[in-house]
């Protein structure tokens, strides 16, 4: 094969051997043949940056005719049913891909599976021909949707479609800014090659989160309950299933981070919306006197964000560690924040993530206008160039973000975040200014020809 080719040569090629092979008495339209070709590019894609994400990665494909008819907001419209499924088809008689799992969808219950697909070897040895990067080569599709409206319907999550308001989109301006300033300072996770597979594994053993894929690069803001003044934080970001111990190693623009964590974000905000005082005491270290902090932080917000008295223990949270019983925990934090008692158990976490996505939009956008590095957001943290966080330029922008949304301020000696940072961190990166080229290291080979 050709030495410089790329991914558009492959799928041109790919589509004239389905055609010969389909047989066909006619040519496509014009515009069938641009939805054939959005097709197979749509497929292929999926397992090129598998090749690079982890060995046998599969991808998907959605057979129900009227997923694509569906509310055109949330879809790509050069994706039709006919001639996705076609190319699909095509590959499979080419043998390229193989169906590792059936789709089926029950209209009864309006539940089931999409239909999964892995590549085989001749597909695997085209993608070797490739010399592009597939994590550098794909970029995120700026332009599709990126404000999401979810509501129950029938007991089920779904996303909505709603009216393009003024305050709509002014929303997703500032997140194609935002976006923007991501996209054009590449942010990556400078591990060992030997690492990746072990890391991918361990995230992929969680169903609850996808394993890194750094084309992902797009944040969405999603809002709940049919409202957008309730939910709103920035999700799909690559970073966000990065376990915490290894967000010391993301690197943006190829230069050292660390993560400032929010610690109290939550608490400060609900004082604020009460008009009181959260005062120099830590919210959650009050309660047990510095113990059981992350158990009573989970409790905490548990209650905020419940509708009823919660009088059962949630299934979420584990006291098997402790020598107390969940009633007593749950008491404990009312007696410890008595000035917000009433703020409790009335469903309130769906707005305070509101509040808090304001605030986070506030600080990404100010970044992202002043043509800094950006900000990664991870719901109460931000990852960040080191430099920011020493310059304390961040914390100076949560505080400006505090005020524009509670008019008051809060105290200069409160604590409201810190600096997360590690001992293996410092030993990886040993003295080196993150100003300056690292010397390259065979080990760091995948990071390196990324970033290089």
């Amino acid at each position: 094969m050709n030495e410089h080719l790329h991914l558009t040569d492959i799928v041109n090629r790919l589509a004239s051997q389905i055609t010969e092979q389909e047989g066909r008495d006619r040519k496509r339209t014009s515009e069938a043949q641009t939805h054939f070709l959005q097709g197979i590019e749509h497929l292929i894609i999926q397992l090129w940056k598998g090749t690079q994400i982890h060995e046998g990665y599969e991808g998907d494909i959605n057979k129900r005719a009227s997923w694509y008819s569906e509310s055109s907001r949330y879809r790509d419209p050069n994706l039709t049913f006919k001639q996705t499924v076609a190319a699909y088809e095509g590959l499979l008689k080419l043998g390229l891909i193989q169906e590792t799992r059936g789709g089926y969808f029950n209209r009864e219950n309006l539940e089931g599976s999409i239909t999964r697909f892995a590549a085989n070897d001749e597909l695997l040895s085209i993608f070797s021909d490739i010399k592009e990067d597939p994590f550098i080569a794909i970029q995120p599709d700026l332009f599709s949707e990126s404000i999401i409206l979810r509501d129950k319907i029938d007991g089920k999550k779904q996303q909505i479609d709603y009216l393009d308001t003024p305050g709509v989109n002014e929303m997703r301006d500032n997140l194609f800014l935002i976006n923007q300033c991501i996209n054009s300072h590449y942010p990556d996770i400078r591990i060992r090659d030997d690492e990746w597979l072990p890391l991918q594994e361990r995230i992929m053993a969680d169903p609850n989160k996808q394993p890194i894929d750094l084309t992902r690069r797009k944040l969405v803001r999603i809002f709940s309950g049919g409202r957008f003044e309730r939910g709103g934080r920035f999700y799909r970001g690559w970073w966000q299933n990065v376990p915490s111990e290894y967000r010391p190693y993301i690197t943006i623009a190829g230069k050292k981070t660390c993560e400032y964590d929010f610690s109290q974000l939550n608490p400060h905000m609900v004082y604020f919306l009460r008009d009181k005082e959260l005062g120099s005491e830590d919210a959650y270290d009050r309660v047990f006197d510095c113990d059981h902090r992350d158990l009573v932080k989970e409790a905490f917000n548990a209650m905020m964000q419940s509708s009823t008295p919660l009088l059962k223990q949630p299934e979420d949270i584990d006291l098997s560690e402790v020598d107390f019983d969940w009633p007593f925990l749950r008491q404990a934090i009312m007696d410890a924040h008595k000035p917000i008692q009433n703020m409790f158990f009335k469903g309130h976490g769906t707005y305070l993530q509101y509040v808090d996505s304001v605030m986070t939009e506030d600080v990404m956008l100010r970044f992202a206008k002043s043509d800094y590095a950006p900000v990664l957001p991870i719901h109460d943290s931000f990852v960040m160039q080191h430099e920011f966080a020493e310059s304390d330029e961040l914390e100076e922008d949560m505080r400006r973000a505090f005020y524009g949304h509670f008019k008051k301020d809060i105290k200069i000696d409160d604590k409201i975040g810190v600096i997360l940072n590690s001992s293996a961190d410092e030993k990886e990166w040993g003295g080196l200014s993150f100003e300056e080229k690292f010397p390259r290291q065979p080990e760091y080979s995948q990071w390196e020809n990324r970033n290089n």
